[in-house]
């Protein structure tokens, strides 16, 4: 069995924390891991080996989906990076094409928690039998309230012949799209609808199969994307052309409503995919009164509610069954009855081309970060930690000049011709227009204060002359 990680999700719901360059997967929620490694750590100790993983990702996230697997020790089969998304079928069509056709592929999106873990592999070992004989697998919610933010699946009556442990696959009767709240009571009440996990189980080639009868030319394209592939360290990159081409769609409408063979094992293990603030709040550790609170908070007379501060103090006084989230550049409150509203304040962000919505004010890099600390028209002071061993693309840049300090560790830098070794309470000075690099010798991270001026500031006034990271060819980032 090779799991599948689909990494390409935004988080839009989770805003402030979860954004576009640093969605949910990548954040621990729900343990001090981050959720990406929740899903990859979950599958210790299954009856069979599962084999190395394949992760799917976003080609911005692909220097954290890489060091993420290397904090736990994991070495994934591939990191296939796609260059535009297109939705989940044919993104598990290129997993399908990366392996051996007999191979099993366990479908899972990294951004989902599962409490259970033992009825989670239980699940798993009955869907990989059914995948051996053919079968395309999904995995059922058991529901435990009426819920509207979940499509649900109608699964078939059984025959009487159930163990008593209800872990037998169910053939599906039909997929439904999110419900109003009438009818999601309804379903729960019956017995015989689930929540739609977004996770699956089936050989390569019988997925190729059903995508080749039903959509060909998804089929055709992620062929041609992977045909034009070229690997770049420990990432394959699709050709883009013939990726953007694909047609988008998602594995229910493209193979699981229109196949014959689709079946459904039911899932009672603690699952939610933290789609919501509330939804956080609801699997999260709360004090006496109800309140789940992250970092350093302060109550008074407050009540079921979500409080998460990244570093400020938060306080609160006579509130009840809100949601009150405080990051370093923007601060969201509000009613867990309106959660799932969070998405337009992301739709507004958009529209008004505002940083807030792609970028936290700290930004991660393969060789480290920056965390921007202050910004005018005409400077900008970012604070910068480079990792040992790690290095900055040599670079130049038209419009700004830099001025650097070593405040920790020890720092090459390349300006020009010469090359300089700066220790703590040295600077350097980089004019306009000379080439450039800086780079961290040391065991120790290299922090320094950069300052920034000139006219333009912005991070696509960056010209790569050589990267280490294979990102000469990127959108311009340090």
């Amino acid at each position: 069995m090779i799991p599948v990680v689909l990494s390409g999700g935004s988080g839009s719901r989770l805003w402030p924390l979860s954004r576009a360059h640093y969605p949910k997967q990548f954040i621990p929620l729900a343990s001090e891991r981050t959720m990406l490694q929740e899903t990859l750590g979950r599958l210790q100790g299954l009856c069979f080996e599962a084999l190395a993983p394949l992760v799917i990702c976003n080609e911005q996230h692909r220097f954290m989906v890489a060091e993420q697997l290397r904090e736990i020790d994991v070495l994934a089969q591939n990191i296939l990076l796609e260059p535009v998304g297109r939705n989940t079928a044919p993104a598990v069509a290129l997993a399908a094409l990366s392996v051996a056709p007999d191979d099993i592929l366990l479908v899972l999106p990294a951004d989902h928690v599962i409490n259970d873990v033992n009825a989670f592999h239980a699940a798993i070992e009955l869907a990989c039998s059914e995948a051996e004989q053919g079968a395309l697998v999904t995995f059922g919610v058991v529901p435990t309230a009426a819920q509207t933010g979940y499509g649900y699946i109608h699964a078939a009556s059984t025959d009487g012949t159930t163990p008593a442990e209800g872990l037998v696959a169910r053939r599906i009767e039909k997929f439904i799209e999110k419900p109003d709240l009438a009818t999601a009571q309804a379903y729960v009440d019956s017995g015989d609808y689930y929540w739609n996990s977004g996770m699956f189980a089936f050989k390569a080639s019988r997925y190729l199969e059903e995508l080749e009868r039903h959509h060909p030319a998804m089929l055709n394209a992620c062929r041609a994307a992977l045909d034009g592939a070229s690997v770049d360290l420990d990432f394959t990159r699709l050709d883009e052309e013939a990726f953007s081409a694909c047609p988008a769609d998602s594995i229910d409408y493209a193979v699981m409503e229109k196949t014959d063979r689709a079946v459904m094992i039911p899932l009672d293990a603690g699952w939610s995919d933290i789609g919501s603030w509330s939804a956080l709040w609801d699997i999260s550790d709360k004090d006496d009164q109800g309140n789940t609170c992250i970092g350093d908070v302060l109550t008074v007379d407050t009540h079921d509610s979500y409080l998460h501060t990244s570093g400020r103090l938060l306080a609160t006084v006579g509130i009840r069954d809100l949601v009150v989230v405080e990051t370093d550049d923007a601060v969201l409150v509000a009613d867990k009855s309106h959660v799932q509203d969070v998405k337009e304040v992301v739709n507004q962000l958009q529209a008004a081309a505002r940083s807030e919505r792609e970028s936290h004010r700290k930004v991660y890099r393969p060789w480290g970060f920056y965390d921007s600390i202050a910004m005018n028209d005409r400077y900008q002071a970012k604070r910068i930690v480079v990792n040992p061993g790690a290095r900055l693309s040599l670079q130049k840049h038209h419009h700004r000049a830099e001025h650097w300090v070593v405040v920790q560790g020890t720092g090459r830098v390349t300006r020009g011709d010469e090359e300089v070794i700066l220790s703590v309470n040295e600077s350097i000075y980089i004019p306009i227009g000379m080439a450039h690099r800086l780079e961290n010798p040391g065991i120790i991270p290299l922090e320094i204060i950069e300052v920034q001026t000139g006219d333009y500031l912005g991070e696509d006034d960056i010209v790569r002359l050589d990267d280490q990271y294979g990102r000469v060819d990127d959108t311009p980032t340090s």
